[in-house]
């Protein structure tokens, strides 16, 4: 089945669906943006639902379905004893890999480290004066976002490319996750240029860096696709998946709202994930 997946990347059908879910991921910031542009109050509780739905359907589709897959691959490529160490190593490497670019980024600028809600605050305590320092901030979140979206441009392109149907809950997943950071753009560039289309704008191009990220990645590794490729691939976005579902949705959700509402949203989002694989299978 893999290997009829692998050809099948060939066809341009595939890679134009695989890059229309990429980019409606990667667009999902405007919708931040618009959040931002149209409420003068954000709902937090409907925030910390959605963030916590997006970690559920990533943490069980990365733990039930992707990691299994990868295994599966990788066992018939590498051989039974190889293939389940190099999934389990591909795994971790996925975390490695997007933790380093979370260390790389400055904290200041980093939207994963500051949230919307607390930049909005403080934002609005700014001396008037201060709005070349505002624009640059918010110049410097959206080139933040844009470096950090790279690596799921890729992790949502490949699922995407591999699998179509599962890419669905992935791509809803990473979209609701890019919400806030449409915020983290919007809020700074707005309060220091008075311009609401501006900062929608700049909100929404940021996300752009996920599409491409997809088509670079594609275009590095299609010479190389392989079994044993595809499955590091699929393992690594497993564990690129569940980093950010551990290092920002869940502690983002508890910061929107109350812990309940955090929780619910991620069992929500377990069981809906289960309930469409099973659907689907």
């Amino acid at each position: 089945m893999i290997k009829t997946l692998i050809l099948n990347t060939y066809s341009n059908q595939n890679i134009y669906i695989a890059i229309l879910f990429t980019l409606l991921a990667g667009l999902a910031t405007g919708i931040g943006g618009a959040f931002a542009m149209l409420a003068k109050r954000t709902d937090t509780k409907f925030l910390s639902v959605s963030l916590g739905f997006s970690a559920g359907v990533m943490l069980y589709v990365s733990f039930i379905e992707i990691f299994f897959k990868a295994k599966d691959s990788l066992t018939n490529g590498l051989g039974a004893k190889l293939g389940p160490w190099v999934t389990v190593l591909s795994f971790f490497g996925g975390m490695a890999f997007i933790a380093i670019i979370d260390k790389l980024i400055p904290k200041n600028h980093n939207p994963h480290e500051v949230s919307p809600k607390t930049d909005l605050e403080n934002i609005k305590k700014e001396n008037p004066d201060q709005k070349n320092h505002l624009l640059r901030m918010g110049i410097f979140t959206a080139l933040a976002i844009a470096i950090h979206n790279f690596p799921e441009g890729i992790a949502t392109f490949f699922s995407a490319l591999a699998e179509p149907t599962l890419a669905i809950g992935i791509t809803v997943a990473i979209a609701l996750h890019n919400i806030p950071e449409g915020i983290s753009v919007y809020v700074p560039i707005y309060y220091a240029t008075g311009s609401k289309k501006k900062a929608f704008t700049y909100s929404l191009l940021s996300g752009l860096a996920e599409p491409v990220g997809a088509v670079i990645g594609y275009l590095i590794l299609r010479p190389f696709l392989s079994e044993t490729l595809f499955g590091i691939l699929f393992a690594g976005v497993a564990g690129i998946m569940v980093f950010i579902s551990l290092d920002e949705l869940l502690p983002a959700a508890r910061e929107y709202g109350d812990t309940h509402l955090s929780i619910y949203g991620v069992v929500a989002g377990m069981g809906l994930m289960a309930l469409s694989l099973l659907l689907l299978n």
